[in-house]
This record gives structure tokens, sequence and C-alpha cells, in this order.
């Protein structure tokens, strides 16, 4: 490759587009532009390409790459006509330069919103307004209108397998994780809370929190299973369609997992949480909701058990919560097969609980990090955010998503563990991000799969120190 200029594939390429009129191409997301001697990074991405349309750089500007045809690109058959129209701009790079791009397109994490900044909504504002005055002239209207489960009262029969599902995916995942932290160190920075998984930890400067140094690095101490998997409640409902909970009683209902009250009011019976079944429908006239059936059906509880407020007060707690589910195959040696078993569940769970919440619903606090599982959202005065004034303390309650109910961790990828190196500050553009669940399973030898494939970004070529200032 010395001696030679480099080449590109840019009509293969499904990353680059090419403006013949202008005479510029435009690189798209997930292309990684390197500069040097044709050695090294700049070798290494260069051997990748074939010889389709070999192309000279001439100049590089933040959003376009201008260039000019070689004169061994003059010399192919014609039928394109990139070959017949393109000019040369005059300008001289003093390095080689080569355009690489994986095809599969590096994929951006969500931006961090201020505190000032609301989460973004799931359903557009407009549709939401749209929805509130069909809502309003129905009300208006003296007739009964249809209800279908869940808002009706019974359990959508097709989704009570998946809550299943998702209730033993998560004690496998609680297990497995654990398991596996005794194995791979957790560390957890003491000052902004910001988590790295494996060690040693990195060295990239972004605490930026009151009360950290100067130069922005971090106080590492270790880090437990919280850390990696937060926990996110929700306060246990004994009868979904009830009225919420006041602020009174915020200390005599119980708060539970989020993604374990979603589970049981999908299906899943837990005599610690018990919760009302419906064996028939309730019904909406005039915006009224009817409900004909007995509060305390027969097959419930006694009401011996029931205090004033309504809710039941039991000392025992359930298994899943005091202690680490036990699998019956479980080897202590075998830890590449808990990482598998625990990114299966990993996924499984994810999936079952989207499933979940496209028809029961789950409310988020759009400021802060509360979240209620049901139709609407509680009435606890406790929120701290931005412009809690103005609401009493209250929620500001919008429709949440997964990562609101699961929220993944997103913490540095360590690509090659066998090598040791530590991740700096000067290369993590280049390094990608990972949710914290998947780099722990994916250090303790899982493989992963294509969806985080572009969040880790291993297909992007890390320049050595001394080549990094040659990148563009």
């Amino acid at each position: 490759m010395e001696g030679e200029e480099p080449t590109i594939d840019c009509l293969s390429n499904p990353s680059f587009s090419i403006d013949s009129e202008k005479n510029k191409l435009t690189a798209g997301k997930g292309v990684a532009v390197a500069c040097g001697d044709g050695r090294g990074v700049a070798g290494d991405v260069l051997q990748r390409f074939q010889n389709s349309l070999t192309v000279k750089v001439e100049l590089i500007t933040a959003a376009y790459i201008y260039f000019r045809p070689k004169p061994s690109a003059l010399d192919r058959k014609p039928g394109t006509p990139l070959e017949s129209r393109l000019l040369g701009s005059g300008h001289e790079l003093k390095h080689p330069c080569a355009l690489f791009s994986s095809g599969l397109g590096n994929v951006e994490l969500p931006r961090k919103l201020k505190k000032s900044e609301r989460k973004p909504w799931v359903t557009s504002i407009n549709q939401l307004k749209r929805r509130a005055r069909l809502e309003k002239q129905e009300r208006k209207v003296v007739q009964e209108v249809t209800l279908k489960p869940p808002e009706n009262g019974l359990l959508v029969k097709g989704l009570v397998p998946v809550a299943h599902e998702v209730f033993a995916a998560r004690a496998v995942l609680l297990s497995c994780v654990s398991r596996i932290a005794t194995n791979v160190p957790i560390h957890v920075c003491s000052l902004c809370g910001e988590v790295h998984v494996g060690h040693p930890p990195h060295k990239i400067k972004t605490c930026n929190v009151v009360g950290s140094p100067t130069n922005k690095e971090h106080s590492w101490e270790r880090g437990a299973v919280e850390h990696v998997m937060p926990l996110v409640e929700s306060f246990h409902l004994y009868d979904r369609l009830g009225r919420a909970v006041s602020h009174n009683e915020r200390l005599q209902v119980d708060r539970i997992p989020a993604i374990l009250e979603l589970c049981i009011q999908a299906g899943v019976d837990i005599p610690e949480y018990p919760t009302r079944r419906r064996e028939f429908p309730i019904y909406r006239v005039a915006g009224k909701i009817f409900d004909f059936e007995r509060r305390f059906p027969k097959d419930d509880s006694s009401c011996a058990e029931i205090n004033s407020y309504g809710f039941w007060e039991r000392t025992q707690k359930s298994s899943e919560d005091g202690k680490s589910f036990k699998l019956p195959y479980d080897d202590d040696n075998n830890i590449q097969g808990h990482a598998v078993r625990g990114l299966a569940a990993w996924e499984k769970m994810r999936s079952g609980a989207l499933k979940l919440m496209e028809k029961y619903a789950v409310q988020t606090c759009g400021y802060c990090s509360e979240v209620q599982v049901g139709p609407k959202g509680h009435r606890v005065r406790q929120c701290q955010e931005y412009k809690h004034q103005m609401r009493d303390g209250q929620h500001a309650w919008q429709e949440a998503t997964v990562d609101d109910l699961v929220p993944p961790v997103y913490v540095w990828h360590v690509r090659d563990l066998r090598d040791g190196g530590v991740l700096i500050d000067r290369l993590k553009r280049y390094y990608g991000k990972v949710p914290a669940v998947v780099e722990l399973f994916a250090q303790a030898g899982a493989r992963v799969g294509e969806n985080y494939v572009g969040l880790m970004r291993e297909d992007v070529a890390l320049p050595e120190l001394d080549e990094e200032k040659l990148v563009v």
C-alpha cells in the first residue's frame, strides 16, 4: 500500500451520497475519516476497500468532502454521470486520506436533558389535545361507551403468558447479575454516580458536578448490583381502576418494583401483593364509571385482613425481593453460562414489558424518575424538580416508555479485555456505550446481539496516540 493514493468504493457504499452538480460527496452517520501516512490505522482502513471508483480527496470541511477523479478513474467505462461531470477544486492535502464506513452506522445515545427540559412525549401533544376534545364531546352524550380490556377492568388474556414470562425473566436476570457481579468488578463515582464495568476503571474526564475536581476526573469506589440495575418503584394498587393514591396515604401503601407491579396488573398473582380481579366489566356512561360487581368478591381474602384504608399489610415479603432466585441448573463455576442466560433474560424482560405497555398504561413524571403503573398517576406531592412549586409538589404525569420502567445505565464499552488498556480521555470519541447489564454479561463471555452493534462501535478503528492528531 505504500506509495499509492488511498482508494474508496464510493458507488457501493451506502453511507456516501454524491452530488455531481455541486462537486461534493456527503458522508453520512457512521463514517470515520482518517488521515495518515498510509501506515498504522490509515493503512488498516485502506485494506477494507476495493478498486471501484478511485478519487483523490481535495478539501475536507465540516459537512462535505470535495474531491476530483484521479486519471486512473477516467479510464473506466462511461456510464455513470459522476465520471463525466466532476471538477477539481485545486486544494491539496498534506497527508493521504481514507474514509471508512461499516455500513451499519453508529447509533447515537439520547441527549442528556437539562433540568429545565421535559422528557419527550411518546404521543404528540397535538394528538393528546385532539383526543381530549373527542372525549369531552362524548361525555355530553348520555350513552354507554363500550370499553375493551384492560380499560373495562378485565385482563387481556393474550398477555397473561407474557406477564408470567417477564416475571420469570426478571428473577433469572437478578440471579445472573448477582452471580456475575462477584467476578466482574463494578465501579461507581462517589461524586457524579457514573458507573464503569470492569477493571481498571476508565480515565475519561466527565465528572462535572458540584464538588468535582477541576480536572473532572472521577473518584471511583466499588459498586454493587443496584448501580447496574437501578430500582424503579411504584405504588401497588389493589384496584387499578380505583382512585389514585393521595398524599396522606403515601406511607400506608406498599411500594414495589414497577416491573413487578406491571406483571401483577397483567395477570400474575402474588399472595403477598393481592389485587382485584373482576369477573364482569365496568361501564362508562357520560364520562362516569359504573361498577356493578361487589367490592370484594367471594374468592378474595376476608375483610378482616383489610385495614381502614383498603390495603393489605403483611410482614412477610416475597422470596424474589429477599433472596436471589436459585436456578435448578446453577453452576457457580460456569460464569459464561450465567452471562448467556442473563443476557437472554434481559432481552426477554424488556421486549415483554414493551408488549405489556402497549395495553397497560404506565405513567412517569416529565421531570423526575417517578413511575406509577396504572391509567393515572398518584397525587403524592414529592416532586422536587423543575418548577415543582407551580404544581404544589405534584408530578407532571405523562406516558412512560420502557426505558422509564427499566432504565438502562449506559457505560463505556471495553473492546478487548486481554489488552488490559485503560480508556483514556483523548480517544473517547472512538469508544462506544452500552447498557451496564449488557456490558457486564459481555465481559463475562456472552455474545452481544446485533441490537447493540451500533452502540458498541467495535467497527471503528482506534488510532494510536501519535496518529490521533491526524484524524479529521
